[in-house]
């Protein structure tokens, strides 16, 4: 029995099964697939929200351009003076003996989109358009040249100029001086 005890004993070598090491992966792949899985419903947008984003930014892009094309039409339609010239004109009223001068620089009202017709018109049609502002200050009463009736001088100039271009380019007409004198 000692011969029994003294034999050697198989040492037994710890038994590792294969799918210790198997078991590891699939853990590690199992925990990467879920934690994509979570990823993507939490930070990944659902459909709805999507075409909520794409509404959004359809509508700020619609808006954007409807100020664009807001601010060009006010560009086009932005009121500009167009200088007509200054005029000297001496003159003697029907009802008097007197002599009076009239000195004044005019100016024409026009669309910015006019502007480029109306100088082209203008350099074209120059002597017609002084020569008939003229006429109409020379066939002016005194009392239509006093500076509380200028009024209806404009208005006279404005008709004149209008029916001499092609088109009602001219929306109003000025004064950016102004003088009657008595001589």
């Amino acid at each position: 029995m000692a011969d029994d005890d003294q034999k050697p004993e198989k040492q037994e070598a710890p038994t590792t099964s294969g799918l210790g090491g198997r078991g590891m992966i699939i853990a590690f792949v199992a925990i990467v697939v879920l934690m994509e899985t979570a990823m993507f419903f939490f930070f990944i947008p659902s459909a709805d929200e999507v075409s909520a984003l794409a509404e959004e930014r359809l509508l700020d892009s619609i808006q954007q351009g409807e100020n664009a094309a807001e601010k060009k039409i006010n560009d086009e339609n932005q009121i500009k003076e167009f200088p007509l010239g200054k005029f000297g004109e001496t003159f003697s009223p029907q009802d008097t003996d007197l002599t009076f001068r009239v000195e004044l620089e005019l100016y024409g009202l026009v669309k910015e989109k006019n502007r480029m017709q109306l100088s082209t018109e203008f350099d074209e049609k120059t002597g017609r358009l002084r020569h008939a502002i003229r006429t109409k200050l020379r066939n002016s009463d005194l009392e239509e040249l006093s500076k509380n009736n200028l009024g209806l001088l404009e208005r006279r100039i404005l008709t004149e100029c209008n029916h001499l271009l092609a088109s009602d380019l001219l929306m109003g007409v000025g004064f950016n001086s102004y003088q009657l004198i008595e001589q």
